[in-house]
C-alpha cells in the first residue's frame, strides 16, 4: 500500500476515534446535564411537597379554620407564602420542560395544577373565610329573648353560598387532575385531596344548616314541629319504632319543647295514612305486620310520607286538634349522642351519667337491661328533649359551626330527618339535605338500602353492616357501572342471646337472638341493579317490586347469632350522575356510612 494511502487511513482513524470521543463526551455532558437536571428537579419536587403541606396544614384544623378567626388571620399569610413558592416552583422552566416529557409528564402535570388550586385556595378562599367568620363572631347571635339571632345567619347566608360554590369549583378542579401513577406524587395528591373533600364537608355543612335554620327556628313566625324519637333496636326503613313524640315550638330563634308522650297515648287514635304498595309490602307480606299504629311510622322509606302518616294521625288527637304542627323531626339516639358530644354531658335523676361516647349504647341497649320497660321510652324523651332545648344554648360561631356539621352528618345518615308542610319551606329544606328519601337525584347516585326487624325485640343493635364499594369504570354515554358488596351480621353470642331478656332477644323462643330483616333494595335515579344475589345466609328469594312508582327489589333474611351474609350486586348510574355511588340506608346505633371504596 502506498505511503499516502497509509496516512489517509490512518488520518481516518484517527478522526473517528477524535469524533466517537467527542460524541462520548457530549452524551456524557447530557447524562450529566440531565442528571444535575434530575437532581434539582428532585429537591425542587421536596421543596414543592414540604411548601404545599405547610400549606395546607391550615385545613387540618377545624377549629382554626372555620371558629377562631384570629388564628387563622395569623397563619394566613405565612400558608399564602407557602403555596405561592410551591406554584412558582411548579411552573418554572425545568418543570414546563418535565411536564412534556414521557412516563412523568402526566405526574408533573398533576403537581403543578396542585399547587394552583392550593394558591387559589389560600388567596381567594380562605380571606373569604376569614371574613365570614369575623362578621359572626362580632355578631350578637343572642337574642333578647334567650334564643338565636337568626339576622346575622340570614344577612350572611349569601356569603356562605357564595363560599360554598368557590369550595366546591376549586374542589372539582382538583379532581379533574390526572390521578399520579408515581409513589413520590400519589401521596401527597392523596393527602392534599383528603384535606380538600372534608373542607368541602366542613363549608357545605355550614352552608346548609345557615340555609335551614331560619325556617326551622320560626324567622318571623311561630313553628310548630312534631319530633318522632326512634329507636334503632328495632329498625324501621327510616330509622326505627317510635316510642314517643314530642311538641317542639319555634319562634325567631326560640326553642321550646313541650310533652313527650309514650307511643301508647297515639294508639287509640288510630293508624297513620298508607298506600296500597306500602300496606302490600309491609303488612299483608309479613313475616311481622306493620299496623301504620304510631311506632311503625318510620317504616316509610321517604319522610314526606312517614310526615303525612303522622299529621293524619297527630290532627285526630286532643292536642293535636288544638295545635297543628307545620312539620316533623325524626331523630334517633345517635342523633342525640353527637349533640350532647358539642353541648355537655346530661345526667339522669338516677346519676348516670350520659356522654358523647356511650349515649347512643345507653339507650339503644343498655337501657332495656336497667329500667322496667315502661321506662324506657320516657327516658329518652326526657333526654331527648333536654338536648333539643339546649341545642343553640351557647349561642356563639364556635358553637353553631360545631352544630351545623353534627345537623349535616346526621342528616346524611338517616340519624336525622326533617319535612315542612310548608312547599316553598320544604324545597329549603330538601335542597340542604335534610330531608330523607330513597334515590331521587340523577346527577348524585345513589343505592338504597332499607331494613325493617321482623323479630319484635331490640337486636338491632347487635346488627352490624357494611360495604365495599368498586369503581368497574364508565361507557361513552356517561354511564358508570359499579360493583357492591353488602354485609350484615349478627354479632349477639349464643351465651348473650341465652341470657338477656326477652324485650332485647324477641318475644318468640323459636326467634330468639335471631336477626329477621325485611330488606328493600332501590337502584340509583336513572340507573340500574343487576347481578343481585346472596352469597351467603339464610334468605327467601329476592323478587323484583313497584314500591309507590318507584322498582325495587324486596327480599327477607334471617341471621342467627353470629352469622353473616353478603349480597353482592353490580350498578349502574344515569349518564348524568356526576359524584360518586353512594349508599342510603337505614340507621343503625353508631355514626358512620361503613362504607369503603376499593
Amino acid at each position: 500500500m502506498p505511503k499516502h494511502d497509509i496516512a489517509q487511513q490512518h488520518r481516518r482513524k484517527k478522526s473517528v476515534r477524535f469524533w466517537v470521543i467527542g460524541a462520548l463526551a457530549i452524551v456524557l455532558v447530557l447524562i450529566a446535564t440531565a442528571a444535575a437536571a434530575g437532581m434539582m428537579l428532585y429537591k425542587q419536587a421536596q421543596a414543592v411537597k414540604n411548601h404545599e403541606m405547610n400549606a395546607l396544614s391550615v385545613l387540618q384544623s377545624r377549629g382554626d379554620m372555620t371558629v377562631q378567626a384570629k388564628d387563622l388571620k395569623a397563619k394566613l399569610p405565612q400558608m399564602q407564602s407557602e403555596a405561592k413558592k410551591a406554584d412558582t416552583l411548579a411552573h418554572g422552566t425545568l418543570w414546563n420542560i418535565a411536564a412534556k416529557m414521557p412516563i412523568v409528564g402526566k405526574d408533573v402535570g398533576t403537581v403543578q395544577g396542585m399547587t394552583t388550586v392550593v394558591s387559589d385556595i389560600m388567596d381567594e378562599t380562605l380571606p373569604q373565610l376569614v371574613s365570614l367568620a369575623d362578621a359572626l363572631q362580632n355578631a350578637n347571635l343572642r337574642s333578647p329573648d334567650g334564643g338565636l339571632n337568626l339576622k346575622p345567619i340570614v344577612d350572611t347566608t349569601p356569603a356562605v353560598q357564595q363560599l360554598d360554590t368557590l369550595v366546591h369549583r376549586q374542589i372539582k378542579e382538583y379532581n379533574a387532575l390526572a390521578a399520579p401513577k408515581l409513589d413520590a406524587v400519589a401521596a401527597p395528591y392523596q393527602k392534599g385531596k383528603a384535606l380538600l373533600d372534608e373542607f368541602g364537608v366542613q363549608i357545605e355543612a355550614v352552608n346548609d344548616t345557615f340555609s335551614v335554620l331560619p325556617t326551622l327556628l320560626g324567622e318571623n313566625q311561630v313553628q310548630t314541629y312534631a319530633v318522632m324519637a326512634m329507636t334503632t333496636s328495632e329498625m324501621r326503613s327510616s330509622g326505627g319504632l317510635i316510642g314517643s313524640v314530642g311538641q317542639l315550638t319555634t319562634h325567631n330563634g326560640t326553642i321550646e319543647v313541650g310533652q313527650f308522650r309514650p307511643n301508647a297515648e297515639y294508639l287509640q287514635y288510630g293508624i297513620g295514612d298508607h298506600s296500597e304498595d306500602e300496606k302490600r309490602i309491609f303488612t299483608d307480606e309479613g313475616p311481622l305486620n306493620m299496623s301504620f299504629d304510631i311506632r311503625d311510622l318510620a317504616v316509610f322509606t321517604d319522610t314526606a310520607r312517614a310526615a303525612s302518616a303522622m299529621r293524619s294521625i297527630w290532627d285526630r288527637t286532643p292536642w293535636g286538634g288544638q295545635t297543628p304542627i307545620n312539620g316533623v323531626l325524626m331523630i334517633d339516639p345517635v342523633f342525640v349522642q353527637e349533640l350532647i358530644a358539642v353541648n355537655g354531658n346530661v345526667t339522669l335523676s338516677d346519676g348516670t351519667v350520659l356522654t358523647g361516647d356511650n349515649t347512643a349504647q345507653f339507650l339503644l341497649n343498655e337501657i332495656y337491661k336497667k329500667y322496667p320497660i315502661e321506662q324506657t321510652d320516657i327516658v329518652f324523651a326526657e333526654v331527648a328533649a333536654q338536648v333539643i332545648h339546649s341545642m343553640f344554648a351557647d349561642a356563639s360561631f364556635n358553637q353553631l359551626s360545631r352544630i351545623a356539621d353534627v345537623l349535616h352528618t346526621m342528616a346524611e345518615e338517616r340519624h336525622l330527618s326533617i319535612y315542612s308542610f310548608n312547599e316553598q319551606q320544604e324545597q329549603i329544606i330538601q335542597k340542604a339535605g335534610f330531608t330523607a328519601q330513597p334515590p331521587r337525584d340523577e346527577t348524585h347516585p345513589a343505592v338504597g338500602i332499607y331494613l325493617t326487624e321482623q323479630n319484635p325485640s331490640k337486636m338491632g343493635w347487635y346488627l352490624k353492616r357494611s360495604a365495599k364499594i368498586q369503581s368497574l369504570g364508565c361507557n361513552a354515554t356517561g354511564e358508570c357501572t359499579y360493583h357492591v358488596e353488602y354485609t350484615l351480621t349478627n354479632t349477639i353470642t349464643e351465651q348473650e342471646a341465652k341470657d338477656l331478656t326477652w324485650y332485647i332477644t324477641g318475644n318468640n323462643p323459636d326467634n330468639t337472638g335471631k336477626a329477621q330483616e325485611k330488606i328493600l333494595f332501590y337502584p340509583p335515579a336513572g340507573g340500574e341493579i343487576s347481578n343481585l344475589v346472596l352469597l351467603n345466609g339464610a334468605a327467601g328469594d329476592i323478587k323484583p317490586d313497584v314500591l309507590n312508582g318507584d322498582k325495587i327489589y324486596k327480599t327477607y333474611l334471617q341471621l342467627v347469632p353470629g352469622q353473616q351474609a353478603i349480597y353482592s350486586f353490580d350498578v349502574t348510574t344515569a349518564p348524568s350522575a356526576k359524584a360518586k355511588l353512594v349508599i342510603d340506608q337505614t340507621p343503625l346505633g353508631t355514626a358512620g356510612t361503613d362504607v369503603v371504596y376499593e
